[in-house]
């Protein structure tokens, strides 16, 4: 596969002063799933921002497909266009992305923006909302929709535009069991059909079903650690290092357990005698 984002020594700044990330370098290939992980915090949705070219980095070069991404460069508008065609960013608070006033309109106005015909242009949204089962709410505003709905149709205005790259700021955050199980049949299909995802999460399942590959983000903002997603979630010192799990102790009578945590992952049992661990999900 061949290098699409490349990430080159970034560090970001708040306000020039409060640090985010810290010389960090990342590159995510065609066609891969590829996943930021790291607590709330270490600047998973600052990457991705970055990415989206959202933001631009205080220090180090971005590259896309080959391109150098800047807050320069993106005055370009053959550049623009170039990326914004490709690559779709879906926010993790919906309501920060929906402002038209129906669902078919959200899905409309990123076609109608490319200058994409108005016939074809309803021709993907109509394929779109069937794909997403959310036809019936064509007409609704988003202020009446629940927060799952809100989160189809973020997706949907994003994939009438049929982008390369869809970048996704966790997912999954919010959403009820049928909901999330269904987001992630879908980012398997997506893939399936060739789409490169980038997502950020600290939601170590959703990473483990996508079998993506992983970027490991530090409290410190830095990269601890890249893999295969088997391989990072398997590493229990490393999870803890970036804490995406913890540990605790817990004493019945005499006996004491060591507990290892995590809401999605991980909960593991050993006594002090050092006998195996038990796993349970």
């Amino acid at each position: 596969m061949n290098d699409l984002i490349v990430i080159d020594s970034v560090s970001y700044r708040h306000h020039d002063s409060v640090p985010a990330l810290d010389r960090v370098s990342v590159t995510v290939r065609e066609g891969e799933t590829f996943a930021l992980i790291g607590a709330n915090g270490s600047g998973k949705s600052t990457m991705l921002q970055i990415m989206g070219s959202l933001i631009h980095p205080s220090e180090g070069t971005v590259r896309f497909a080959g391109r150098e991404v800047s807050e320069r460069t993106m005055h370009d508008k053959g550049l623009l266009r170039f990326f914004r065609e490709r690559v779709g960013y879906v926010f993790q608070d919906s309501d920060v992305q929906l402002f038209c006033p129906t669902v078919l309109d959200e899905l409309l106005y990123g076609p109608m923006q490319l200058d994409i015909p108005e016939q074809q242009a309803k021709e993907r949204a109509a394929e779109v909302l069937e794909m997403l089962q959310i036809s019936q709410l064509r007409n609704r505003p988003s202020y009446m929709l629940s927060g799952g709905e809100k989160k189809r149709v973020a997706l949907g205005s994003v994939l009438t535009m049929n982008p390369s790259v869809l970048l996704l700021d966790e997912p999954t955050n919010g959403l009820d069991p049928r909901t999330q199980c269904f987001l992630v049949e879908l980012l398997l299909a997506l893939r399936g059909a060739g789409k490169t995802l980038v997502i950020a999460t600290h939601d170590l399942s959703l990473v483990d079903e996508l079998h993506a590959r992983v970027a490991v983000l530090s409290e410190a903002h830095r990269i601890l650690a890249t893999g295969d997603s088997h391989d990072i979630l398997h590493d229990e010192q490393l999870l803890l290092k970036a804490n995406l799990i913890h540990e605790h102790m817990h004493f019945h009578g005499a006996a004491s357990h060591r507990h290892l945590h995590s809401h999605y992952l991980f909960h593991r049992h050993q006594d002090d005698a050092g006998d195996d661990p038990v796993r349970s999900a």
